[in-house]
């Protein structure tokens, strides 16, 4: 009887404990520098969220290596549920695929993703074509001919235009950049024929006409770009690859502590500030948990690191 009480008194007062999450502050690590995309928009969710769960949420960011620096000091964090990962998918699923990374997709729980938005290729108004379709084969017909800005070798956006060139039997040639706003410059500057990227930096110039997109990387068509063709319409659907960010957390985080956050995201990444803000850059709301989030990382990484291994960038 002893022992029951004893026992007993202990769950009474371990509950409390888990009911009362979070009790203090929450550090949000980001691997990216400050003023970015994925910066800017962890940072709106954050203000949100502090709301939602009634706590407050520190920022720190440590930029480098394509995000890996920061991710792999993520990784000495432990599972409290005090210390969570806003990233984008890159530095999980495209950058193991090029660097030695001391982490792979199931080194973290998988708490939510938060939003998504393709990338795109977009071309001068004087290029030979004008559709999606024209434009894979204009580069079809002329191997080598046309260069190609993109975030870097063996960056997301590298890998999601050769999982396209790949199935049309298309060479084109990649010209790395430091982020998709020196991509721009350059090929505003007529120094690659077409710009590689994300949609919020050249949005502007199809508005001036100064630039004219013909693909995104999404399988469906993207409602700021409709001259753009989405890949199912060309029948490549199943090449779609997305910039998409997400909120992990160290690997075994206690589930009820993740079942928390998950239901917090959700109810921010709805809010009408946070969609409005999401708009304004182009993405769009997009929650995914639990298994199914394991399972989009794991398919992404695998997609990808096929792609890589033809290019002979595989590590």
């Amino acid at each position: 009887m002893k022992h029951l009480a004893i026992t007993a008194a202990v769950l009474a007062l371990a509950t409390p404990a888990f009911a009362e999450y979070p009790e203090r502050a929450i550090e949000v690590t980001i691997p990216a520098p400050a003023g970015g995309g994925t910066d800017t928009s962890a940072r709106k969710l954050a203000t949100l969220l502090e709301e939602e769960l009634g706590t407050s949420i520190a920022i720190l960011n440590v930029a480098g290596g394509g995000g890996s620096v920061g991710v792999t000091q993520f990784m000495l964090q432990k599972p409290t549920g005090y210390s969570l990962l806003a990233t984008w998918n890159s530095p999980i699923t495209t950058v193991p695929q090029v660097q030695q990374t001391a982490y792979q997709p199931d080194s973290f729980t998988p708490i939510a993703s938060t939003s998504e938005t393709a990338y795109t290729l977009c071309v001068k108004p004087d290029f030979p074509a004008d559709t999606g379709e024209a434009f894979l084969e204009e580069l079809a017909a002329n191997p080598g001919k046309y260069t190609y800005g993109n975030d870097g070798i063996g960056g997301t956006m590298q890998l999601a235009a050769e999982r396209i060139f790949q199935s049309r039997g298309i060479e084109a040639v990649a010209i790395p950049f430091g982020g998709a706003g020196e991509t721009l410059q350059n090929f505003l500057g007529g120094h690659v024929d077409i710009y590689g990227g994300s949609i919020s930096p050249v949005l502007p110039y199809t508005e001036t006409g100064e630039a004219k997109c013909l693909l995104v990387t999404s399988a469906a068509p993207v409602k700021a770009l409709p001259q753009a063709a989405g890949l199912e319409s060309l029948g490549l659907g199943d090449e779609e690859t997305l910039l998409w960010r997400m909120v992990l957390g160290p690997a075994g985080m206690d589930a009820d502590v993740v079942a928390t956050l998950s239901a917090a995201l959700e109810k921010t990444v709805s809010d009408p500030a946070y969609v409005e803000f999401l708009a304004t850059k182009g993405e769009i709301p997009n929650v995914v948990t639990g298994a199914a989030l394991t399972a989009r990382v794991q398919g992404e990484y695998d997609a990808l690191a096929k792609v890589a291994k033809a290019l002979g960038l595989s590590q």
